[in-house]
């Protein structure tokens, strides 16, 4: 059994310095491949910017692995006539992917951070700010609308929005950054909260 992981965020950067991955905004991330019988790892993909969640699909013929400083999840097939290729899963979502888990019926749940402020996208147009905020990583709190709000959605096997759950004000829970569904709940993780979320789920249909 190979087990796909992700160098979280960056290969440059420690987790406790994130800021910096996302100041420099430089594809840094991997999809790795472990192989616990040879004891091997292999990079499957380079150049991420920013990875986090992995899932495997329910068939296992392909994974897929989270950008989120692009807003973005891509695909790399393991099976069938795309074996090897990697593609754009999903994109343009309303927040920075954190991590993605599997569904029962073979969908995906991926929680979202929101760093869709405006702010955040100032800094990149200024030397200055970045060289500040590196310098005094207290301030992105200042910029940084992710611990706010929580959102987390379900997606399709084709990448389509199936479902969206938010708080967006995040009056019960914020900064979620993982989802998982059981029993017809979703069990939502916080960076925030200490205790786990459980929403129940009404019927997709």
């Amino acid at each position: 059994m190979e087990i796909y992981t992700s160098v979280f965020g960056s290969n440059k950067f420690g987790l406790h310095d994130w800021y910096l991955d996302l100041l420099e905004a430089r594809p840094h991330g991997q999809l790795l491949k472990y192989n616990p019988t040879l004891n091997e790892t292999v990079i499957v993909i380079d150049n991420l910017t920013f990875a986090n969640g992995v899932a495997l699909s329910k068939d296992e013929d392909y994974v897929v692995v989270c950008e989120t400083w692009k807003f973005r999840c891509v695909r790399h097939w393991l099976k069938g006539i795309n074996n090897g290729k990697t593609d754009i899963f999903i994109e343009n979502l309303p927040g920075g992917p954190d991590n993605i888990n599997l569904a029962p019926d073979g969908s995906f749940w991926i929680a979202l951070v929101q760093l869709t402020s405006k702010r955040l996208g100032f800094v990149h147009t200024s030397i200055v700010c970045k060289h500040l905020l590196a310098s005094f990583p207290r301030l992105i709190n200042l910029i940084n609308s992710a611990t706010k709000s929580a959102m987390v959605l379900n997606v399709g096997t084709e990448g389509n929005i199936i479902r969206k759950f938010g708080d967006n004000e995040g009056k019960v829970i914020s900064f979620v950054t993982s989802a998982v569904e059981f029993e017809d709940h979703l069990y939502l993780g916080s960076l925030n909260s200490d205790f786990v979320g459980k929403l129940p789920l009404p019927s997709a249909e």
